[in-house]
C-alpha cells in the first residue's frame, strides 16, 4: 500500500475512528485501526459493542490494506507538520513520513481482526445540529454506575415522525422531544442505546448537513440479540450495540398540575447556584427558599462555613422551600436552551420540573425533573 492525504485529513480520520478503541481489548488486534487503500481510504475500528468507519479521499499509489495501533496512530497524525502526509506500507510495517518527519509502526495480523457489523435498515434522517443539541440535553441525566446498565442509556422512542430522548439516574429525569424525517411514518419503537457512544456519534457527526439512523430491533440480528443502531453522515458511520434491561416507566412521574411556579434568567440563577454552592460539601444540599418577588439560595451549615444570596424571582405560590443537589441542579440548567428558566412545583416531596420558554404552541419540547433532597429536622 502507497498513498499520500493531507494532514488534516487524515488527523481528523483517525481522530473520529480511535474514539471507539477500547481502553482494555479483549483481544490485542481490537486496539487497532484497519486502513484498506483503493480509490479512497477507509479506516475502521470496532471493538464488539461499537464500531466506526470513515471513507476519505487519498492519492493511492498502490492499493492494500494494513492494521496498525490506534492510540499511537492518533498521537502520531495529531502531531504532524501541515505537509501531505505519505504512507507506505510492506515487510509488515508501517512507514509514515511528513515533512522531514518519519515514523515507522510495525503492523498487527489482519486476520486476526473481525469483520465489522453490516449497518442496519435506515429508519429516518435528522438535522445534525439539531439532534446533537438533543442528545446533549437528554443524556444529561444519564446515570453512570455500571451495575445498573439500564439506567447508563439514553431511551430513544420513535413514534411517527417525533422522536423523544430521556434519561434518568433515578435522582433526575431529562427529556427531549423533536421533529424528524422517518422512511416509515407507521414505525413505533423504542431502544436503550449507551449514553456516552450517543453523545460522543452525534457530536461528531456535526460537520454533515443530516444523520441517517439505522436500527436493527433486539432480535432482529439473530437468535437473542441485543439489537443495533448505526448513525451515518459526512462520510462517517458507526454502529452500536443496544442496552438490554427495563427502562423506568417514567410517564407517570411528569405533572400533570402544578401548585408554584418560579421564572428567573437561566445564566444568573445558574452563577448565584455556583457561587452559593462553594461552602457547600460534597453531595450536600443547596437550600432554596421562595417567596414573592424574591429567591433566596443557602448552603452550609452552623458548624461550617455558610454562603447565601438573593435574587428576584417571578414566584406565584405558597411561600415554599426545597433543597437539591446542586450539581444536578446546575446540569439542568445548562441543558436548558433558554434565556429563561421555569420552575414548576407540585407538592412538597415531590420533583420540580424545570424547563425553559414554551413553544409557540404553549408546549415544552425538553423537561428536566429533579428531586428535592430531604433535610433533617
Amino acid at each position: 500500500m502507497k498513498i499520500v492525504l493531507d494532514r488534516d485529513i487524515l488527523a481528523d480520520a483517525v481522530a473520529w475512528t480511535a474514539r471507539t478503541l477500547p481502553a482494555r481489548p479483549a483481544v490485542p488486534v481490537l486496539a487497532g485501526i484497519h486502513l484498506k487503500a483503493a480509490a479512497e481510504l477507509t479506516l475502521s475500528s470496532f471493538d464488539y459493542d461499537v464500531s466506526a468507519q470513515i471513507t476519505v479521499p487519498v492519492s493511492s499509489e498502490e492499493e492494500g490494506s494494513a492494521l496498525v495501533s490506534g492510540r499511537l496512530l492518533a498521537e502520531i497524525s495529531r502531531s504532524l507538520p501541515a505537509r501531505p502526509v505519505h504512507i507506505a506500507v510492506e515487510d509488515g510495517r508501517a512507514v509514515l513520513t511528513c515533512g522531514g518527519a518519519t515514523f515507522t509502526l510495525l503492523t498487527m495480523p489482519e486476520e486476526e481482526y473481525p469483520a465489522l457489523p453490516d449497518m442496519p435498515p435506515a429508519v429516518g434522517s435528522i438535522g445534525s445540529d439539531a439532534f446533537a443539541t438533543a442528545v446533549g440535553q437528554s443524556a444529561t441525566a444519564a446515570g453512570r454506575d455500571d451495575t445498573l446498565p439500564s439506567l447508563t442509556g439514553v431511551r430513544v422512542e420513535i413514534e411517527g415522525d417525533t422522536l423523544t430522548l430521556v434519561s434518568t439516574d433515578r435522582y433526575r429525569l431529562a427529556l427531549r422531544e423533536l421533529r424528524w424525517n422517518p422512511v416509515r411514518p407507521d414505525l413505533s419503537a423504542a431502544v436503550l442505546v449507551p449514553a456516552r457512544a450517543l453523545t460522543d456519534t452525534a457530536r461528531a457527526l456535526t460537520s454533515g448537513a443530516e444523520v441517517s439512523i439505522a436500527l436493527a430491533l433486539p432480535g432482529d440480528d439473530g437468535p437473542g440479540g441485543d439489537g443495533m443502531i448505526g448513525f451515518e453522515g459526512a462520510g462517517r458511520r458507526t454502529t452500536t450495540r443496544l442496552l438490554g434491561g427495563e427502562f423506568p416507566r417514567y410517564h407517570g412521574l411528569l405533572p400533570k398540575t402544578v401548585n408554584a411556579t418560579a421564572e428567573l434568567p437561566t445564566a444568573l440563577l445558574a452563577e448565584s447556584v455556583k457561587r452559593v454552592a462553594l461552602v457547600a460539601e460534597r453531595n450536600t444540599a443547596l437550600r432554596l427558599a421562595f417567596s414573592t418577588g424574591q429567591l433566596l439560595l443557602e448552603a452550609g451549615t452552623g458548624d461550617e462555613a455558610q454562603a447565601e444570596e438573593v435574587l428576584d424571582a417571578d414566584f406565584s405560590g405558597n411561600d415554599l422551600s426545597v433543597a437539591f443537589n446542586p450539581q444536578y441542579l446546575l446540569d439542568g440548567l445548562a441543558a436548558i436552551d433558554s434565556d429563561v428558566v421555569r420552575i414548576s412545583f407540585t407538592e412538597p416531596g415531590k420533583p420540580a420540573l424545570l424547563t425553559g420558554k414554551p413553544g409557540p404552541d404553549g408546549t415544552q419540547d425538553f423537561r428536566y425533573l429533579l428531586m428535592p433532597i430531604r433535610l433533617g429536622g
